[in-house]
């Protein structure tokens, strides 16, 4: 049996490309015309011309293309399902291999970075209008980002301590650095947008506060889903039995985080949270992290990639099956399982079980009298445009779960949404 690796080794695992190693990738470009990856990208990286870049050696082109296109440019690069968007419409598909186009660009982030590059700057020239931005996560950033580029004075309320939402709370460190979540926070900031911390809006300062009494014109909501949907079945509310989100959330912030040394650990999920959960559980020093999922591997929704890199970390996963009860006296010490088939069934010893089985949203409806969906999420059009005028929302508030990088398109649109609705108010005065 081959040893389970550790963090360093995992994390040097996957390591980014090397000046030589990209220019040899980016050398397999077929340097399309009407590039099917740029057309692929749902934020608009355009990965035709930052992997044109690269290979003539321009690799400060390479970062400029990146970051003037997608402000969250690096988390992209490690967290982006790019294999089932750009990479799976790569030309190069019908030869070979596609090119690893997350790797260039997590590349080409890392030269700004090591070459000390400011690519976005405050213009000189600002709009007297002020928008707020509801939440620091990435369809606010991305909104917030877009607006400070044309001028517009942007602040962005966060009720946490620091920027990011789920990119700094919810996502496994080993996975996405924390540093490079700062590295985009960074870039924002340096467009001139403010950031006000634990401030959370639909408390004390409402949103009609903001539009009436704060000096804003429009606002955007970018809140995300940090509920958790616990299965109803008997034994859910057991000691031990935790969610995904608040377990993260403490691995981020190192809180508890040794408590799973030498247990086992049950994940309950079969997407991206489920292994971020079993890996940090795993590099945590759980003596087991299962993954039980209740379809097949092939339907998962977890990227084939991060299931390989779980399974290296020694993490093992149990398909088509789904959880019947947790079952203890008042903490955790069994789960019991159904199988698919309906005839086969498991009993396994667990000291902790993580709910990985998807986020609720909270209560949208503290933000006004906003048309909400049989779901509770927020109704928008594809400008972001909800039914209360100046109010816009995109990201998880209104689609629930999306990737990061269809939070930044959807945070992009809004920008536009809200600087159409701006212009249309001054014509109308």
């Amino acid at each position: 049996m081959s040893k389970v690796k550790t963090e360093k080794e995992i994390s040097e695992a996957q390591a980014g490309f090397n000046h030589r190693t990209a220019i040899e990738e980016a050398a397999r470009c077929l340097l399309c015309h009407d590039a099917p990856c740029s057309e692929s990208c749902p934020a608009g990286t355009d990965p035709a011309n930052f992997i044109r870049s690269i290979r003539f050696r321009n690799a400060k082109g390479a970062a400029e293309i990146v970051r003037e296109n997608n402000v969250l440019g690096g988390t992209c690069a490690r967290v982006c399902p790019y294999d089932r968007l750009c990479e799976e419409a790569c030309s190069r598909c019908g030869i070979d291999r596609p090119i690893q186009i997350g790797k260039l660009q997590r590349y080409a982030l890392d030269q700004e970075k090591s070459l000390k590059m400011k690519i976005l700057k405050a213009p000189a020239k600002k709009e007297k209008e002020q928008i707020a931005c509801i939440g620091a996560g990435p369809a606010s950033l991305a909104c917030a980002a877009e607006l400070a580029k044309l001028g517009y004075r942007v602040t962005v309320f966060e009720k946490n301590s620091k920027a990011g939402g789920v990119l700094s709370y919810g996502i496994a460190d080993v996975r996405l650095p924390q540093k490079v979540v700062d590295q985009d926070l960074s870039s924002v900031k340096g467009l001139g947008v403010r950031f006000e911390y634990g401030k959370e809006i639909g408390t004390k300062i409402t949103v009609k506060d903001l539009l009436t009494k704060k000096g804003f014109s429009a606002v955007f909501i970018g809140a995300g889903l940090w509920g958790t949907k616990k299965p109803d079945i008997k034994g859910a509310d057991l000691k031990n039995v935790l969610s995904s989100t608040q377990f993260l959330r403490d691995v981020r912030e190192n809180k508890g985080y040794d408590k799973m040394k030498g247990k086992n650990v049950v994940i309950i999920g079969g997407g991206d949270v489920a292994i971020d959960s079993a890996i940090a559980a795993k590099l945590a020093g759980a003596n087991q992290a299962m993954i039980w999922y209740r379809r097949s591997l092939e339907e998962s929704p977890a990227d084939m990639k991060e299931i390989l890199f779980a399974v290296e970390a020694g993490v093992s996963i149990m398909t088509n099956y789904a959880p019947k009860q947790f079952i203890g006296k008042t903490k955790l010490d069994f789960v019991e399982f159904t199988g698919r088939d309906k005839k086969s069934s498991a009993k396994v010893a667990a000291d902790f079980a993580i709910l990985a089985t998807g986020q609720s949203p909270t209560d949208f409806s503290k933000f006004g009298d906003l048309k909400l969906n049989e779901k509770g999420l927020i109704e928008k059009d594809t400008m972001g445009v909800t039914s209360e005028p100046g109010i816009f929302a995109a990201g998880d508030a209104t689609g629930g779960d999306h990737t990061v990088v269809e939070s930044v398109r959807d945070g992009k649109l809004a920008a536009y949404g809200i600087i159409e609705y701006l212009k249309k108010k001054k014509e109308e005065v």
